[in-house]
């Protein structure tokens, strides 16, 4: 790992989204709460939270970080769902690669969880495709009192 210990203190948030490709009738089913695995956005949501949290398990050169706050939000668009996150923590390096793990798991996680709908007659998936998955926003604010 890169050493830190010389590094400020300071709030770190970092925001990251994805997009994840979906049929019409799988897009209707999550919506309609007609999945059999269960509620897909909020399974989603907590997988994202979790893998944002456990970051270095994964990441081998990725520091282990207190996390202050972690969400994933979704958005469902015309051809697929759009999930962001957002997590901060007050550290002396960023916390980008937790929100990317955060949104990389959440995408996963519904994928997982509709995969059944998704497949084709000879068991692939023609319309299913995760993508754009980026940082949107990484920023530092000094915390207050410090110089």
């Amino acid at each position: 790992m890169i050493d830190i210990g010389d590094k400020e203190i300071v709030r770190r948030t970092a925001v990251a989204s994805g997009f994840i490709k979906l049929k019409q009738e799988t897009l209707e089913a999550i919506q309609k709460g007609n999945v059999k695995k269960g509620d897909v956005l909020s399974t989603a949501r907590a997988a994202g939270i979790m893998a944002s949290k456990h970051t270095p398990d994964t990441i081998p050169f990725c520091h282990i970080i207190a996390l202050d706050h972690a969400e994933s939000k979704f958005t469902i668009e015309e051809k697929g769902i759009k999930c962001t996150c957002e997590v901060s923590a007050r550290y002396k390096t960023g916390v980008e690669m937790e929100a990317l793990n955060c949104v990389s798991a959440s995408l996963l996680t519904v994928w997982d969880m509709v995969k059944y709908m998704e497949k084709d007659s000879n068991g692939q998936y023609p319309n299913t495709e995760i993508s754009n998955i980026k940082v949107d926003l990484k920023e530092k604010i000094p915390l207050k009192g410090a110089d």
